[in-house]
């Protein structure tokens, strides 16, 4: 689980993926496709135990305008790249079909990574993660900024890791933040939700000890992403730390996979070709911080820590 990787880089998508974007190239096609992956999604949860439905009907109860005008900036401008279609969602990750669903997604998305299907996979690859952190980062971070913390799991995860640490979690998404913010209220917990761009957050210069990004790479271009590293460097003190969990374009497993599952992924994953792609420790120090370590942390994951210099 722990073994350092090579940096080695293919950014040539391959001959089947390029097919692949073309079949997608085609509207009807895409739309069948996106489709697909929701009813294949949804049906892989009630067979888990994780009821989809009863679950977001139950959250759509909610008088969620009061939580949403709480967190949400007015004044924010979103990059064109987030204005697509993200995860079969039209309106991507604008909308409350998405901020309601996040939480059975990421149960059932990550429930076959050890192999058979459980509802667990989710919690154990956010442990694997954390696992790596705590063993390459020993001192205890004061800050910690959560940058893309959607709906708030993996910003409670890091609290409950780090209760002594001050908790600020921010998305682009007002509506993934609403929700973020309720939930903060049912467990009482204290953590400042920023509703801005990752890019360009607002915040103070050298003002956290530990930045997490959590499965957000993949979702974005290459410009973006380098952005963001500035952007992560200029909000570390000194020898701060930034780490991210994200998908491993090294994995055999996405090498092996079937074409139809690989055109349902990318039907869902519109800068997944950009990720795969992407030189990221290159990208890392080109922003300011030491060559970062590279670990496996699961069959098809990867947990990238890079110290500010």
């Amino acid at each position: 689980m722990t073994n350092q990787m090579t940096a080695t880089v293919n950014t040539d998508p391959g001959i089947a993926s390029r097919l692949i974007n073309g079949v997608l190239a085609v509207k009807p096609i895409a739309a069948l496709a996106k489709h697909q992956a929701r009813q294949m999604m949804m049906k892989r949860a009630e067979k888990i135990g994780v009821h989809w439905t009863k679950q977001v009907e139950e959250l759509r109860t909610h008088d969620w305008e009061t939580h949403l005008a709480q967190v949400q900036n007015p004044n924010i401008t979103y990059p064109d790249y987030y204005l697509r279609s993200f995860h079969a969602y039209d309106k991507g990750n604008l909308g409350w079909e998405a901020a309601l669903e996040v939480e059975v997604a990421a149960y059932t998305v990550h429930a076959t990574i050890w192999g058979n299907a459980s509802a667990d996979g989710d919690a154990k690859l956010r442990q694997s993660y954390h696992d790596i952190v705590k063993t390459q980062i020993p001192n205890q971070p004061q800050d910690i900024l959560d940058i893309a913390c959607s709906v708030g799991m993996s910003t409670f995860a890091l609290q409950d890791i780090y209760p002594q640490a001050k908790m600020t979690g921010l998305d682009l998404s007002p509506y993934f933040l609403a929700v973020a913010n309720y939930k903060s209220q049912q467990r009482n917990a204290q953590i400042r939700w920023v509703h801005a761009a990752a890019e360009s957050t607002g915040l103070p210069t050298a003002s956290f000890d530990l930045i997490s990004i959590f499965l957000l790479c993949h979702e974005l271009p290459q410009a973006a992403t380098a952005h963001i590293f500035r952007e992560a460097r200029r909000l570390l003190r000194p020898n701060g730390h930034l780490t991210i969990m994200d998908m491993n374009p090294k994995s055999e497993i996405y090498a092996k996979m079937p074409p139809y599952i690989l055109t349902l992924l990318k039907s869902t994953e519109p800068w997944l070709d950009q990720y795969f792609s992407l030189d990221i420790e290159q990208a890392l120090v080109d922003a300011g911080f030491a060559t970062p370590t590279i670990t496996r942390n699961s069959p098809r994951h990867r947990t990238i820590i890079a110290r500010a210099i």
